[in-house]
């Protein structure tokens, strides 16, 4: 059953005008406003848990159906910019890339994002969209980040995200960088992004 978690503010001024209190009636009228969607056995459950309020029985309802809509599925794969033992530089902008593939069934929906939601964050960005995948399809996700100006070990935690961003999907991708006045791939990044502007 398809439900639109976006309640219509119309549907929301039709029954909060409604003023009785008698149980078939309510039982009648949430069945109406639900477009039958559910029998007066369900209406009747949902208004007994909502205390036979009308507005919290149809908000109860949708809370409930869009709670158990399937999340999308998606494993971490590797790290393809950044791995474990490369360092970058102090002050230094650079590129980190993941490797992500979808490990369900389904497609996923227009509009999935990489998040950060934790630990250390480097640089500006906090999100990026992400490309629906097909099933078993993978994608290289990246993002724009900046060494800070002291040398150690520094660690964000991103997850991906459903469109409205409401739910989180997928393993946690960590970023885990390794900040060293000698390290190199920040330079060695820009020094190729140079080369493919002068096309050399």
């Amino acid at each position: 059953m398809e439900v639109d978690c976006d309640v219509d503010q119309d549907l929301m001024a039709k029954f909060s005008s409604l003023g009785t209190t008698d149980r078939e009636v309510l039982i009648m009228e949430l069945q109406k406003l639900l477009d039958f969607q559910l029998n007066q056995s369900g209406c009747a459950f949902f208004l007994d848990m909502a205390n036979w309020n009308l507005q919290a029985a149809i908000g109860a309802f949708y809370d409930f159906n869009c709670s158990n809509d399937k999340l999308p599925s998606m494993s971490f794969v590797r790290d393809v910019t950044i791995g474990e033992g490369e360092s970058v530089p102090p002050n230094t902008a650079f590129v980190k890339t993941w490797r992500l593939q979808n490990t369900g069934t389904e497609k996923w929906p227009n509009g999935v994002f990489l998040k950060f939601t934790g630990g250390d964050q480097l640089g500006p960005v906090s999100s990026v969209t992400v490309q629906p995948l097909d099933p078993g399809e993978c994608v290289d996700v990246s993002v724009n980040m900046f060494a800070p100006d002291r040398t150690g070990m520094f660690q964000g935690q991103w997850r991906m995200c459903t469109p409205t961003g409401s739910s989180y999907f997928g393993d946690v991708i960590w970023v885990i960088l390794s900040v060293d006045v000698g390290g190199l791939l920040g330079v060695t990044q820009q020094l190729s992004h140079l080369g493919e502007e002068f096309g050399s």
